[in-house]
């Protein structure tokens, strides 16, 4: 097996875990929390209680499944097109791996909305009040901050104008 397709099997297993791990944690939260009081696990920190979203980042776009789903079915479209499109060199590797995280967190999350139409929260950290997340939404976040700390310190210029050109337009 060439080296470029066993990196994508093996990018393409990766991708199922990290996704068959988001939708297991739904569903426990869908199993234990839904109906139920919040489930504390630091008083005043961290607690487990349920919630169904139907929209976006901050519930923004609420109640606009369509809508959501096509732009979430672009963002993942644009993302494995650029997967495809970066060097096979192992410079890239960090980069490709930040690509999974988002696209497992992005396609665990419009799982939920074209099965449910809505995406189960369920992690509430109390001390800022901050909007309940899951799963999905760590992977989106981490794969973003590494993504970005990797762009501004581990790219050289070259590498990062070559990662955003359009085809046909590198420099």
């Amino acid at each position: 097996m060439k080296l470029r397709k066993k990196s994508l099997f093996l990018s393409l297993i990766a991708l199922c875990i990290l996704m068959l791990a988001d939708q297991y944690t739904k569903f426990l939260a869908i199993s234990h929390l839904k109906g139920q009081e919040p489930f504390v696990l630091i008083e005043k920190v961290l607690e487990f209680s349920y919630l169904e979203n139907t929209g976006a980042a901050f519930s923004s776009f609420e109640g606009r499944q369509a809508f959501l789903i096509i732009l979430t079915s672009l963002v993942i479209f644009i993302l494995i097109w650029k997967y495809m499109t970066l060097p096979d060199a192992r410079r890239f590797l960090p980069i490709r791996l930040c690509l999974l995280l988002i696209l497992s967190g992005a396609g665990g999350n419009l799982l939920d909305r074209m099965t449910r139409n809505y995406v189960v929260d369920f992690i509430y950290f109390v001390p800022i009040n901050f909007p309940k997340f899951n799963v999905a939404d760590i992977y989106i976040t981490c794969g973003v901050a590494l993504l970005a700390i990797l762009l501004f310190f581990h790219c050289t210029e070259e590498e990062f104008d070559q990662l955003f050109s359009l085809p046909g337009k590198r420099p």
